[in-house]
């Protein structure tokens, strides 16, 4: 009799078996682990407090963490290898996912369980890191509806499991929308002005496409480099309203976001409701820093008070140099990248095309593994012999003295199926086990150029900072040393202070000592010219009034529209968005805008009510960076205290309290503002 082949991702593999499992044995695991899972914690509720306290933490640790193997590599090739097949799967295991976590915030006995926990005399014997995740657990599970009658129980989850629909939706239509559009060019003279290697990338992008001539798609390298330097006005039109109009009413049916939109709105204002709150902005903030909604939007409205000036210079600046040089009398939105380089090039002589043959992504890269050994005291090196799900992917370790803290990997490049922009998941959490220390292991996407034959990936300026910012993010889930799952790496860090890490590391981008490491021409190696580098830094500062306005306009739009009790239709969407805009804007987009509707970050990506947070954690990244400025860039007494006191702590104690360890005092916004340019 044959034997039915083994489950792979039931193997419980630490290292995740990508391309050895199907979609299909991807779906039976997740509902083999929840079946498991429900019965394993039914146990640990039933046997009581007839252990130590530690002791149940652990299990029931253990018991979650085994769902989180089964599901990060699904989940992770959704974004990075997405298929029909596989959206299929990660769409139903999704209901099960959002089913099982709803009943377990929902679960009496276990509620019970860590509710015993923190009130026997044990509780002031744990460890602080199991203390903090305790109280976060009896947060949560109030945040869950433990509270609610049964009636509103049920409404709960129901609303729960159709707010995750919602957002898969939405991803889904935005990633289609961004792959389903292209701009098709027979006459090269529609190139012109466009660097050697975006025609070149073009030219192959048609041949993928069976077309003759080139092809221009939405995937944003491509999108950007048009933007930026393609002459022919009317392709830069044609892309900025495909881009801006991506999951509309202005494409096809199926693809449009607006009825997500809605619904999401409706449904998460219903939800903070049933919770006793006034709406979602209210809900947000009971796990994040800041304390009242008033803090965050008058935060908000008091940085874009101080900034508008400066961007008003900027924006009358960049206009009547479009008039005068470019003989462009109407400034409209698909020619600012394009005037906004061509003024850079005048005023500072500087192109970003010049500097990208500097900046090879293997050379960023060496350099940025050189920038965190000298703060960290850690090497990071290539792993090998881990199965990826693509050719582009790697694995890297991280070591301090010889011994492993950690592993990633890495995914660079942008491609076909799969989600535009960068980001950093977990794969594996740091915790302690009945064998030792479970290790973390991290996700590292980013969408850069891809290389092109005998041409290297050579990244923009600000694509070296999205690299230093991902990887920011991954020292923050890797460099821990809370071995409680809960609250080690960045789980149970609130998301306004998440972004603290990332924003911080970007700060080497701009220091000439780390520069050195980071680039070299990508043919000769020569490092980056002092010229260069003097102009570069000359130019840090422009247009970043307009850049911290445009941040500000998608933080106050998301929060005001979440502090909303009730949105009827799209129409009041983008009523909100416009009164935002006129409020803090300098550039107003034209009535065809879409932006809300690929808007991901707080439609599909957990930023909802949220998205200030960019701008909070810039205040407390730009403050501590200001030590290294005080004591040297390099010092490795202070690289040590903020992995002492931030990096290695988590979650385990107060954002706040943590920061004011490391920096001796309570953050001030003057450093943000200073780095900005906002002020001298």
């Amino acid at each position: 009799m044959t034997q039915p082949a083994t489950n792979p991702l039931l193997l419980d593999p630490y290292f995740p078996p990508f391309n050895d499992f199907t979609p299909a044995q991807a779906q039976a695991a997740v509902v083999t682990v929840i079946g498991q899972n429900r019965a394993a914690i039914d146990a640990v509720v039933a046997a009581g407090l007839n252990r130590p306290a530690a002791e149940i933490l652990r299990e029931l640790e253990a018991i979650d963490d085994k769902l989180s193997r089964v599901w990060s590599p699904v989940g992770h090739l959704n974004a990075v290898q997405n298929s029909e097949e596989l959206r299929k799967v990660y769409e139903a295991s999704l209901a099960e996912l959002t089913q099982y976590g709803s009943d377990m915030g929902q679960h009496q006995g276990l509620y019970q369980l860590y509710a015993y926990i923190q009130a026997s005399p044990e509780f002031s014997q744990l460890s602080q890191a199991h203390q903090q995740a305790v109280k976060h657990a009896l947060r949560d599970f109030t945040l869950a509806g433990i509270a609610l009658p049964p009636a509103q129980q049920t409404q709960f989850k129901a609303i729960k499991k159709r707010l995750s629909e919602l957002s898969n939706t939405f991803s889904n239509n935005v990633l289609d929308a961004t792959q389903g559009w292209h701009l098709h060019i027979t006459d090269e003279k529609q190139l012109a002005g466009l660097p050697d290697n975006a025609k070149a990338q073009a030219r192959k992008a048609a041949e993928r496409k069976a077309l003759d001539g080139w092809v221009i798609t939405l995937d944003f390298p491509a999108y950007l480099a048009a933007m930026t330097f393609a002459e022919d006005r009317s392709v830069r039109e044609a892309l900025y309203r495909a881009y801006t109009t991506r999951a509309s009413e202005f494409g096809p049916a199926e693809r449009d976001n607006s009825t997500h939109i809605v619904e999401l709105l409706q449904l998460r204002a219903e939800l903070a409701q049933l919770l006793g709150y006034k709406n979602y902005a209210e809900l947000s903030l009971a796990k994040k820093m800041a304390d009242s909604c008033a803090r965050v939007t008058d935060f908000l409205e008091d940085l874009a008070q101080k900034s508008k000036p400066v961007a008003q210079q900027e924006w009358q600046h960049l206009q009547a140099f479009a008039q005068q040089t470019l003989k462009i009398d109407n400034l409209c939105a698909w020619d600012v990248s394009y005037a906004a380089e061509k003024l850079k090039q005048r005023d500072y002589e500087l192109s970003q095309e010049e500097l990208k043959p500097y900046f090879p992504a293997q050379k960023v890269l060496a350099g940025l593994f050189s920038v965190v050994a000298k703060l960290f005291n850690i090497s990071v090196e290539k792993y090998s012999g881990i199965a990826v799900w693509h050719p582009d992917a790697e694995v890297f370790q991280i070591k301090r003295q010889g011994q492993t803290l950690a592993y990633f990997y890495l995914d660079l490049y942008a491609r076909p199926d799969k989600r535009g922009g960068a980001w950093m998941d977990d794969c594996r959490v740091r915790r302690a086990t009945s064998d030792g220390i479970q290790l973390p292991i991290a996700y590292l996407t980013c969408n850069f150029t891809p290389p092109l034959g005998d041409t290297p990936s050579l990244l923009s300026f600000d694509e070296v900072t999205t690299l230093f910012h991902e990887f920011g993010h991954g020292l923050h889930h890797m460099l821990t040393d809370i071995d409680v799952a809960a609250v080690s790496g960045i789980n149970g860090v609130p998301w306004d202070a998440v972004e603290q890490p990332s924003q911080f590391l970007e700060n080497w981008c701009w220091e000439p000592d780390a520069i050195g490491l980071i680039s070299g021409h990508y043919q000769t190696g020569a490092p980056l010219p002092q010229q260069l580098l003097d102009k570069m830094l000359k130019a840090k500062h422009f247009h970043t009034g307009l850049f911290m306005l445009r941040q500000l306009e998608f933080a106050l739009f998301d929060f005001r529209l979440h502090q909303r009790d009730k949105v009827e239709n799209i129409a009041q969407v983008q009523a909100c968005l416009d009164q935002v805009r006129q409020q803090v804007s300098v550039v107003l987009p034209p009535d065809f805008n879409r932006f809300q509707h690929s808007f991901s970050h707080i439609f599909s990506g957990g930023y909802a009510a949220g998205y200030y947070s960019y701008k909070w954690a810039e205040v407390l990244s730009a403050d501590a960076f200001s030590k290294f400025e005080e004591e040297g860039i390099f010092n490795p007494a202070t690289g040590q205290a903020f992995l002492d006191t931030i990096l290695s702590q988590g979650g385990s104690r107060d954002a706040l309290a943590l920061f004011k360890a490391y920096r001796g005092r309570e953050p001030e916004v003057d450093a943000l503002l200073r780095h900005s340019g906002i002020r001298a």
